[in-house]
């Protein structure tokens, strides 16, 4: 069923001290392609096997490669390759639910026990404060990851209900009270895919095909879970280990079935300039649902979270809409103007290494920002950064 601009029934209120859009935001500058050319050749010097960038500019689009896809082939990158997309799949399961609500069939103000009865231990946990990250629920992948090697090895291959993940997470005391403060946890998109097989009758996959990848002729994209290969011509994913020196290692088959509907999405360059192009102008949501998921709660003096969606504000004065992703052996970063009319999507093929995580981050300078861009360190070595388990970068 296709929900391209359906009309809003049941979005719910929206919660106090919330952001809009900041007052500062600009019109940006013309790209910097030669900075981000800059920054991919930088990466593979800081470790990453290859490194690419897509820009869409109001329908100029303008690339940028360097290093390999393949290590034992030598075979060069390039943005026709598939690549897991980590956590960028967040914004996939929240457009399901904000779909949902536009149906009428899910109150983002309703507490999850309404849909799910008996799932979480506080019945006041609300579909909002999951999809927004305040749900106090503890992350999962912090345990299962606290070793980046061993804890890959112990679940590439294994298939793990939602009911199973969840139970990990429980297992731990919560982080907060619900809505009491931001807290990113995997759980939380754990839930969402749960929410939407029960709401629909179907699985994510079918979801995310019939109302996002049919609709916007995403060819690219996949979910495949819980099949470990990445169908077509694609990037081998390399995974740092924690041991300074030791030898990569190829991550690329693998379930994902750790993350699923957190993470386990497979796309392109291309495909996610496409997606976050149409989502932000409208095509996907209702204006209303769209308004939600823009409601932003600070992170950070440079990031702020909505529902399923992130706000970075640059140092040119432009906010940028959209979510990085990390899983073994992939960083993804895919970004937006406000208009939908600027895109950046970009992609190394490594992962647990913090100078390739911080020089990719400088792309989205480059892209909004132009020449004048101000390139920062925005993740200190010793903070955990969003959107990834604590042993995805520790270098």
């Amino acid at each position: 069923m296709t929900h391209l601009a359906s009309k809003a029934t049941a979005l719910g209120t929206a919660v106090l001290c919330l952001l809009t859009v900041p007052a500062h935001a600009a019109t940006p500058p013309k790209p910097d392609l030669t900075g981000v050319n800059g920054a991919l050749r930088t990466a593979l010097g800081q470790g990453a096997p290859g490194a690419t960038a897509r820009i869409d500019d109001h329908g100029t689009v303008q690339q940028a490669a360097a290093g390999v896809a393949d290590r034992r082939s030598g075979r060069a990158i390039s943005n026709a390759d598939r690549f897991r997309i980590g956590s960028v799949t967040k914004v996939f399961s929240a457009v399901v639910l904000l779909q949902l609500a536009d149906e009428g069939k899910l109150d983002l103000d309703g507490s999850v026990d309404r849909y799910l009865p008996g799932l979480l231990p506080d019945r006041h946990i609300t579909v909002r404060q999951v999809m927004g990250h305040r749900s106090g629920l503890y992350d999962y992948t912090d345990d299962m990851f606290a070793q980046s090697v061993p804890g890959f090895e112990a679940v590439r291959t294994k298939v793990f209900t939602y009911r199973q993940l969840v139970d990990r997470a429980l297992r731990h005391a919560r982080t907060n009270a619900p809505g009491a403060a931001y807290a990113y946890s995997n759980t939380n998109f754990v839930v969402a895919g749960m929410l939407i097989e029960r709401l629909t009758g179907h699985s994510v996959r079918t979801e995310y095909e019939n109302r996002v990848i049919k609709p916007l002729g995403l060819s690219d994209t996949f979910y495949v879970h819980p099949a470990t290969s990445i169908p077509g011509r694609h990037a081998n994913g390399y995974l740092t280990p924690d041991t300074a020196g030791g030898p990569l290692v190829d991550a690329t088959e693998q379930t994902v079935s750790w993350a699923q509907s957190a993470g386990a999405l497979i796309s392109s360059t291309r495909d996610l300039d496409t997606f976050l192009s149409a989502l932000l102008r409208g095509r996907l949501t209702s204006a209303a649902a769209l308004r939600e998921m823009e409601r932003m709660i600070p992170v950070d003096s440079t990031q702020a979270y909505g529902l399923g969606l992130r706000r970075r504000d640059l140092s040119c004065g432009v906010s940028v809409y959209g979510h990085t992703g990390a899983v073994q052996g992939y960083y993804t970063y895919a970004f937006a103007t406000k208009d939908g009319r600027r895109t950046l999507t970009a992609l190394a093929n490594t992962s647990n290494n913090t100078a390739v995580h911080n020089t990719m981050l400088s792309t989205l300078e480059s892209v909004f920002c132009g020449k004048a861009a101000k390139v920062r360190s925005v993740v200190p070595v010793a903070q955990r950064p969003e959107d990834v388990p604590p042993g995805v970068v520790r270098r």
